[in-house]
């Protein structure tokens, strides 16, 4: 049995530390957001939290990359994890900085055999939904002509977006209020395409698996139907070899005495010999 690489080793034991660190990210990324009269002391340790997050994500990445066998392929092949350790270095992007966190657990959750399709599009739709939300109301709280004052809106909002509904009664005024709809909008979209090509998927291999069953079944039976074919032949073949015999039988019977010998033998020479051999002609 192949022993897993290093790198696998390491990714398979910190993707709960990870999972964890990114639902404490989400946590200090939504308090400013939801309680933006928190204290100053809540608002730095908000900040330092996501710092500490986005450095743990770094430090897993440089890890990965120091275990891969070959680090050019490596660098090739998640140039979306590097994206998501980079951009949140600029600090006009700080709002990427829960995209790349969530970025980072879907590759990693993805990796692992035991999360299924439909958990992983139920985690990115709550992520989604999340982010927009608070993503949302971060940048059009306060717009001037902003209608997204609070944190009911902003998930109505994102609902609205995601499921492509639009029904205009809160809509972004910002540039970037309107880049995060434009964003959400392409991934309600997406990930309706996905749960309804999983639907359709099911479908099919359900039929594929009742069609080949019922192809099965016509095979056993088309086999039996030849058996019993068989056994038909078999049956009138040896009732013929019977009756042959018996026809046979009969004439040899009729004609021959036992031991084959003829009948007239066998029951005895007629009256008129036995007579002329038992009488003795008179002297004259």
């Amino acid at each position: 049995m192949k022993q897993p690489s290093r790198q696998a080793r390491w990714e398979r034991r910190t993707q709960v530390p990870l999972l964890v660190l990114a639902v404490a990210f989400a946590v200090a990324y939504a308090v400013p957001i939801v309680a933006p009269d928190a204290g100053e002391g809540v608002h730095r340790a908000c900040t330092h939290a996501e710092w500490a997050v986005w450095a743990a994500f770094a430090v897993d990445y440089l890890v990965r990359l120091g275990l891969a066998a070959d680090r050019r392929v490596f660098v090739r092949t998640h140039w979306l994890d590097l994206a998501a350790v980079v951009l949140p270095l600029v600090q006009p992007l700080r709002l990427l900085r829960l995209v790349a966190t969530l970025m980072l657990v879907g590759r990693r959750a993805r990796m692992a055999p035991q999360v299924r399709l439909t958990t992983y599009v139920a985690g990115a739709v709550v992520g989604l939904l999340m982010f927009g939300s608070l993503a949302v109301l971060s940048v059009e709280r306060d717009a001037p002509r902003g209608n997204i004052k609070n944190l009911g809106d902003a998930v109505w909002w994102s609902f609205t977006t995601m499921t492509t509904v639009g029904y205009g009664d809160h809509s972004p005024t910002t540039g970037l209020g309107r880049l995060i709809a434009v964003g959400l909008m392409l991934s309600g979209i997406a990930l309706l395409g996905v749960v309804t090509a999983n639907i359709a998927a099911w479908f099919i291999a359900r039929f594929e698996r009742d069609d080949q069953v019922e192809r099965l079944q016509l095979a056993v039976l088309r086999e039996l139907q030849d058996e019993v074919r068989a056994l038909r032949g078999e049956v009138a073949r040896l009732r013929g070899g019977d009756g042959d015999g018996d026809g046979d039988g009969g004439g040899a019977g009729a004609g021959s005495g036992p031991g084959g010998m003829p009948a007239q033998a066998a029951a005895g020479a007629p009256p008129s010999c036995a007579g002329q051999a038992g009488v003795t002609s008179p002297t004259p």
